[in-house]
Protein backbone atom coordinates (compact mmCIF):
# COMPACT_ATOMS: atom_id res chain seq x y z
CA UNK A 1 0.00 0.00 0.00
CA UNK A 2 2.84 2.70 1.04
CA UNK A 3 4.36 1.91 -2.68
CA UNK A 4 0.96 2.15 -4.52
CA UNK A 5 -0.09 5.87 -2.88
CA UNK A 6 2.39 7.65 -4.00
CA UNK A 7 2.72 6.67 -7.16
CA UNK A 8 -0.47 7.51 -7.51
CA UNK A 9 0.54 11.14 -6.38
CA UNK A 10 3.54 11.09 -8.64
CA UNK A 11 1.02 10.17 -11.51
CA UNK A 12 -1.45 13.13 -10.55
CA UNK A 13 0.79 15.66 -10.15
CA UNK A 14 2.22 15.09 -13.62
CA UNK A 15 -0.96 14.72 -15.22
CA UNK A 16 -1.39 17.97 -13.57
CA UNK A 17 1.56 19.16 -15.02
CA UNK A 18 1.02 18.69 -18.52
CA UNK A 19 -2.44 20.17 -17.99
CA UNK A 20 -0.64 23.70 -17.03
CA UNK A 21 2.26 23.36 -19.23
CA UNK A 22 -0.40 23.77 -22.27
CA UNK A 23 -2.54 26.74 -20.79
CA UNK A 24 -0.68 28.87 -22.12
CA UNK A 25 -1.07 27.94 -25.60
CA UNK A 26 -4.74 27.29 -25.52
CA UNK A 27 -5.37 31.04 -24.52
CA UNK A 28 -3.20 32.11 -27.21
CA UNK A 29 -5.05 30.11 -29.53
CA UNK A 30 -8.81 31.75 -28.30
CA UNK A 31 -6.90 35.36 -27.95
CA UNK A 32 -5.96 35.12 -31.63
CA UNK A 33 -9.51 33.78 -32.26
CA UNK A 34 -10.98 36.40 -30.83
CA UNK A 35 -8.85 39.13 -32.88
CA UNK A 36 -8.24 38.00 -35.77
CA UNK A 37 -11.76 38.62 -36.97
CA UNK A 38 -11.46 42.13 -35.52
CA UNK A 39 -8.26 42.91 -36.65
CA UNK A 40 -9.75 42.08 -40.32
CA UNK A 41 -7.32 38.88 -41.01
CA UNK A 42 -10.03 36.71 -41.32
CA UNK A 43 -14.09 37.25 -42.82
CA UNK A 44 -16.07 37.95 -39.63
CA UNK A 45 -19.18 36.36 -41.45
CA UNK A 46 -17.32 32.84 -41.64
CA UNK A 47 -15.49 33.20 -38.49
CA UNK A 48 -16.83 35.23 -36.00
CA UNK A 49 -14.86 36.65 -33.08
CA UNK A 50 -14.65 34.34 -30.43
CA UNK A 51 -16.89 36.89 -27.62
CA UNK A 52 -19.65 36.26 -30.67
CA UNK A 53 -19.70 32.89 -30.18
CA UNK A 54 -19.76 32.37 -26.60
CA UNK A 55 -22.58 35.02 -26.56
CA UNK A 56 -24.44 32.63 -29.33
CA UNK A 57 -23.34 29.64 -27.07
CA UNK A 58 -24.74 31.32 -24.06
CA UNK A 59 -28.34 31.81 -25.86
CA UNK A 60 -28.34 28.53 -26.80
CA UNK A 61 -28.42 26.92 -23.10
CA UNK A 62 -30.34 29.57 -21.50
CA UNK A 63 -32.80 28.59 -24.59
CA UNK A 64 -32.62 24.87 -23.92
CA UNK A 65 -31.82 24.21 -27.33
CA UNK A 66 -28.06 23.75 -26.73
CA UNK A 67 -29.44 21.08 -23.68
CA UNK A 68 -31.72 19.15 -25.77
CA UNK A 69 -29.15 18.71 -28.81
CA UNK A 70 -26.39 17.45 -26.57
CA UNK A 71 -28.94 14.85 -24.38
CA UNK A 72 -30.13 13.24 -28.00
CA UNK A 73 -26.75 12.94 -29.32
CA UNK A 74 -25.37 11.43 -26.18
CA UNK A 75 -28.64 9.00 -25.89
CA UNK A 76 -28.16 7.67 -29.60
CA UNK A 77 -24.42 7.15 -29.00
CA UNK A 78 -24.88 5.41 -25.88
CA UNK A 79 -27.40 2.84 -27.34
CA UNK A 80 -25.10 2.37 -30.38
CA UNK A 81 -22.23 1.38 -27.93
CA UNK A 82 -24.99 -0.10 -24.99
CA UNK A 83 -25.77 -2.64 -28.19
CA UNK A 84 -21.98 -3.15 -29.48
CA UNK A 85 -21.01 -4.19 -25.94
CA UNK A 86 -24.00 -6.96 -25.81
CA UNK A 87 -22.41 -8.09 -29.04
CA UNK A 88 -18.67 -7.98 -29.26
CA UNK A 89 -17.66 -9.00 -25.60
CA UNK A 90 -19.32 -12.78 -25.64
CA UNK A 91 -18.40 -12.95 -30.07
CA UNK A 92 -14.42 -11.70 -29.00
CA UNK A 93 -14.71 -14.30 -26.30
CA UNK A 94 -15.77 -17.30 -28.72
CA UNK A 95 -12.97 -15.69 -31.31
CA UNK A 96 -10.27 -15.08 -29.02
CA UNK A 97 -11.11 -18.69 -26.88
CA UNK A 98 -12.11 -21.15 -29.98
CA UNK A 99 -9.23 -20.85 -32.93
CA UNK A 100 -11.19 -22.66 -35.36
CA UNK A 101 -14.35 -20.31 -34.27
CA UNK A 102 -12.22 -17.12 -35.22
CA UNK A 103 -11.11 -19.11 -38.53
CA UNK A 104 -14.28 -19.33 -39.67
CA UNK A 105 -15.42 -15.70 -38.82
CA UNK A 106 -12.39 -13.88 -38.98
CA UNK A 107 -12.45 -13.06 -43.03
CA UNK A 108 -16.57 -12.03 -42.61
CA UNK A 109 -14.90 -9.82 -39.26
CA UNK A 110 -11.73 -8.14 -41.45
CA UNK A 111 -14.24 -7.00 -44.30
CA UNK A 112 -16.73 -5.30 -42.11
CA UNK A 113 -14.33 -3.70 -40.30
CA UNK A 114 -12.27 -2.15 -43.10
CA UNK A 115 -16.06 -1.04 -44.48
CA UNK A 116 -16.08 2.58 -43.70
CA UNK A 117 -19.16 3.28 -41.46
CA UNK A 118 -20.38 6.40 -43.31
CA UNK A 119 -20.29 5.30 -46.72
CA UNK A 120 -22.72 2.54 -45.56
CA UNK A 121 -25.09 5.29 -44.08
CA UNK A 122 -27.03 5.12 -47.06
CA UNK A 123 -27.58 1.41 -46.29
CA UNK A 124 -28.82 2.12 -42.31
CA UNK A 125 -31.21 4.67 -44.08
CA UNK A 126 -32.80 2.43 -46.92
CA UNK A 127 -32.92 -0.54 -44.13
CA UNK A 128 -34.16 1.54 -41.57
CA UNK A 129 -35.70 4.78 -42.32
CA UNK A 130 -34.00 8.37 -41.57
CA UNK A 131 -35.66 7.48 -38.02
CA UNK A 132 -33.29 6.66 -34.65
CA UNK A 133 -32.82 3.34 -35.70
CA UNK A 134 -30.44 4.06 -38.54
CA UNK A 135 -28.67 6.46 -36.64
CA UNK A 136 -28.16 3.96 -33.31
CA UNK A 137 -27.16 1.56 -36.11
CA UNK A 138 -24.60 3.19 -37.58
CA UNK A 139 -22.65 4.10 -33.76
CA UNK A 140 -23.23 0.71 -33.38
CA UNK A 141 -21.00 -0.19 -36.15
CA UNK A 142 -18.73 2.72 -35.79
CA UNK A 143 -17.88 0.99 -32.48
CA UNK A 144 -18.31 -2.39 -32.42
CA UNK A 145 -14.94 -3.39 -33.72
CA UNK A 146 -12.88 -1.18 -31.38
CA UNK A 147 -14.49 -3.57 -28.60
CA UNK A 148 -14.28 -6.95 -30.81
CA UNK A 149 -10.47 -6.65 -31.32
CA UNK A 150 -9.61 -5.62 -27.75
CA UNK A 151 -11.23 -8.36 -26.32
CA UNK A 152 -9.88 -11.13 -28.38
CA UNK A 153 -6.76 -9.57 -27.85
CA UNK A 154 -7.33 -9.79 -23.98
CA UNK A 155 -8.77 -13.54 -24.08
CA UNK A 156 -5.51 -14.56 -26.11
CA UNK A 157 -3.40 -12.45 -23.52
CA UNK A 158 -4.61 -14.38 -20.59
CA UNK A 159 -1.84 -16.40 -18.79
CA UNK A 160 -2.07 -20.33 -20.36
CA UNK A 161 -1.18 -21.34 -16.29
CA UNK A 162 -4.12 -19.27 -15.08
CA UNK A 163 -6.11 -20.96 -17.30
CA UNK A 164 -4.72 -25.09 -16.89
CA UNK A 165 -4.64 -24.16 -13.55
CA UNK A 166 -8.71 -23.95 -13.41
CA UNK A 167 -9.16 -26.23 -16.22
CA UNK A 168 -7.31 -28.93 -13.68
CA UNK A 169 -9.73 -28.01 -11.03
CA UNK A 170 -12.97 -28.85 -13.21
CA UNK A 171 -13.81 -25.32 -13.97
CA UNK A 172 -16.67 -25.47 -16.67
CA UNK A 173 -16.34 -22.73 -19.63
CA UNK A 174 -18.74 -20.48 -18.09
CA UNK A 175 -17.15 -20.51 -14.73
CA UNK A 176 -13.39 -19.92 -16.79
CA UNK A 177 -14.98 -17.26 -18.12
CA UNK A 178 -16.32 -15.72 -15.04
CA UNK A 179 -13.61 -16.05 -13.14
CA UNK A 180 -10.56 -16.29 -15.00
CA UNK A 181 -10.73 -14.87 -18.42
CA UNK A 182 -12.93 -11.80 -17.88
CA UNK A 183 -11.10 -10.52 -15.15
CA UNK A 184 -7.81 -11.03 -16.68
CA UNK A 185 -8.89 -9.45 -20.22
CA UNK A 186 -10.53 -6.81 -18.56
CA UNK A 187 -7.58 -3.89 -19.01
CA UNK A 188 -7.81 -4.75 -22.84
CA UNK A 189 -11.39 -4.81 -23.01
CA UNK A 190 -11.54 -0.83 -21.39
CA UNK A 191 -9.08 0.27 -23.32
CA UNK A 192 -11.02 -1.19 -26.40
CA UNK A 193 -14.03 1.16 -25.14
CA UNK A 194 -12.09 4.52 -24.85
CA UNK A 195 -11.95 4.09 -28.64
CA UNK A 196 -15.29 2.95 -29.09
CA UNK A 197 -16.96 5.79 -26.70
CA UNK A 198 -15.10 8.33 -29.02
CA UNK A 199 -16.33 6.65 -32.62
CA UNK A 200 -19.46 6.24 -31.41
CA UNK A 201 -19.67 9.78 -30.64
CA UNK A 202 -18.21 10.77 -34.30
CA UNK A 203 -20.08 8.75 -36.02
CA UNK A 204 -23.33 10.23 -34.39
CA UNK A 205 -22.66 13.82 -35.28
CA UNK A 206 -22.02 12.62 -38.89
CA UNK A 207 -25.02 10.75 -39.15
CA UNK A 208 -26.75 13.83 -37.44
CA UNK A 209 -25.41 15.98 -40.47
CA UNK A 210 -26.85 13.89 -43.30
CA UNK A 211 -29.60 12.47 -41.95
CA UNK A 212 -31.69 14.15 -38.68
CA UNK A 213 -33.67 17.13 -37.55
CA UNK A 214 -32.20 17.24 -33.91
CA UNK A 215 -28.69 16.43 -32.39
CA UNK A 216 -25.41 18.35 -32.04
CA UNK A 217 -24.64 17.04 -35.71
CA UNK A 218 -27.61 18.81 -36.70
CA UNK A 219 -27.16 22.00 -34.91
CA UNK A 220 -23.56 22.59 -36.31
CA UNK A 221 -25.26 21.21 -39.83
CA UNK A 222 -28.76 23.61 -39.70
CA UNK A 223 -26.61 26.85 -38.61
CA UNK A 224 -23.93 26.37 -41.50
CA UNK A 225 -26.52 26.19 -44.17
CA UNK A 226 -28.66 29.26 -42.26
CA UNK A 227 -25.31 31.16 -42.06
CA UNK A 228 -25.55 31.53 -38.81
CA UNK A 229 -22.42 30.96 -38.18
CA UNK A 230 -22.08 32.26 -34.50
CA UNK A 231 -24.36 28.89 -33.47
CA UNK A 232 -22.48 26.45 -35.50
CA UNK A 233 -18.63 27.38 -34.04
CA UNK A 234 -20.94 27.28 -30.35
CA UNK A 235 -22.04 24.05 -31.44
CA UNK A 236 -18.24 22.89 -32.51
CA UNK A 237 -17.20 23.95 -29.09
CA UNK A 238 -19.94 22.19 -27.40
CA UNK A 239 -19.06 18.81 -29.28
CA UNK A 240 -15.07 19.90 -27.96
CA UNK A 241 -16.00 19.88 -24.58
CA UNK A 242 -18.12 16.82 -24.80
CA UNK A 243 -15.43 15.07 -26.23
CA UNK A 244 -13.01 16.36 -23.37
CA UNK A 245 -15.30 15.33 -20.44
CA UNK A 246 -16.42 11.97 -22.06
CA UNK A 247 -12.46 11.25 -22.06
CA UNK A 248 -11.64 12.10 -18.89
CA UNK A 249 -14.58 9.95 -17.10
CA UNK A 250 -13.04 6.97 -20.01
CA UNK A 251 -9.42 7.35 -18.21
CA UNK A 252 -10.38 7.57 -14.98
CA UNK A 253 -12.95 4.20 -15.62
CA UNK A 254 -10.10 2.78 -17.11
CA UNK A 255 -8.11 3.15 -14.15
CA UNK A 256 -10.46 2.09 -11.65
CA UNK A 257 -11.36 -0.89 -13.39
CA UNK A 258 -7.52 -1.63 -13.59
CA UNK A 259 -6.21 -0.41 -10.20
CA UNK A 260 -6.73 -4.29 -9.29
CA UNK A 261 -3.44 -4.62 -11.65
CA UNK A 262 -1.69 -1.69 -10.22
CA UNK A 263 -1.89 -3.22 -6.69
CA UNK A 264 -0.86 -6.57 -7.83
CA UNK A 265 2.16 -4.79 -9.72
CA UNK A 266 3.14 -3.32 -6.77
CA UNK A 267 2.77 -5.68 -4.17
CA UNK A 268 5.87 -7.54 -3.22
CA UNK A 269 6.64 -11.06 -4.25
Amino acid sequence: MGTKEPAKRKRRSAEAGTVSYGLPLLFSFFLLWEIAPRLGWLNRIFFPPLSEVLVAWKDLLVSGALGEHIGISLQRAALGFGLAVLVAIPLGFLMGRYSRFEKISDLLVQTLRNTSQFALLPVFILLFGIGEASKVAMTFYSSIFFLLVNTISGVKGVDPLLIRAARSMGTTDLDLFRKVILPASIPSIVAGARLAVKSSIFAVIGAEMLAAKSGLGYLIQQSQLMMETADMYAGILTLTAVGLVVNYLLVWFERWATAWKDHSEASPH
